[in-house]
């Protein structure tokens, strides 16, 4: 990790992450790793499996054997594409569960870091720059309030032709932030070198703009 760059992006869901990850990616030429998505293909798997979430063994089992594997822009569980499938609220509010367990954390820990390939790494998640990246030489925090980002999926839905009620999905940001910001393991929280970014009111351009700037100040061409 000293000799290929890291940037990680951690925030809470709907605040563009993943967004910013794929433009600096193209920008960079790097490689990218979404962290969120492998806590929701766990989560998946944990809802096709009908285990008990609070079953920490099991959970922890499927976590090790985890079949999930990224290409050509699509998930995978084993034989499965579960690109779309691991985005609804459902898969979020089980993946926020497991990924509250040490056990899992732990499991899946050696797995993230093995994406750190030359010439260099963007990370996407919740606890990129204060746990499984901690060296990473450009640490990013977005945010954003919790009605914009309600707003943002609810318009999200609506345009892939799913009915959504945003009162109900402001509820389940709610309280799936106040899971992520009190979990006893890797609690949700800007890095103490991170750079924070509050996106409610930026364009996405502005984002990329200010995470540019602070590349930059680190000695990445961007």
């Amino acid at each position: 990790m000293k000799q290929v760059p890291v940037i990680t992006i951690d925030g809470p869901s709907g605040v563009g992450k993943g967004t910013l990850a794929q433009k600096l990616v193209e920008k960079l030429g790097f490689h990218f790793l979404d962290s969120g998505a492998i806590y929701r293909a766990l989560a998946w798997g944990v809802l096709q499996q009908n285990l008990d979430p609070e079953d920490t063994a099991a959970v922890v089992a499927l976590a090790r054997d985890l079949p999930v594997r990224f290409e050509a822009g699509r998930i995978w569980f084993a034989d499965t594409d579960i690109t779309t499938a691991i985005r609804t609220e459902g898969v979020a509010a089980m993946a926020s569960k497991v990924a509250a367990i040490p056990q899992v954390r732990e499991a899946l820990l050696a797995r993230q870091r093995d994406f750190v390939q030359s010439p260099g790494l963007v990370a996407d998640g919740r606890d990129m720059g204060t746990v499984v990246f901690p060296e990473a030489q450009v640490k990013l925090f977005l945010d954003a309030s919790a009605p914009v980002r309600a707003q943002r999926r609810y318009n999200q839905l609506i345009n892939q032709g799913v009915d959504a009620n945003i009162d109900q999905i402001v509820r389940e940001i709610e309280a799936r932030d106040d899971r992520d910001r009190n979990r006893t393991v890797a609690p949700l929280k800007p890095a103490e070198d991170a750079f924070v970014i509050d996106t409610s009111h930026l364009s996405l351009d502005e984002v990329v703009a200010q995470a540019c700037e602070v590349m930059r100040a680190k000695g990445i061409n961007c």
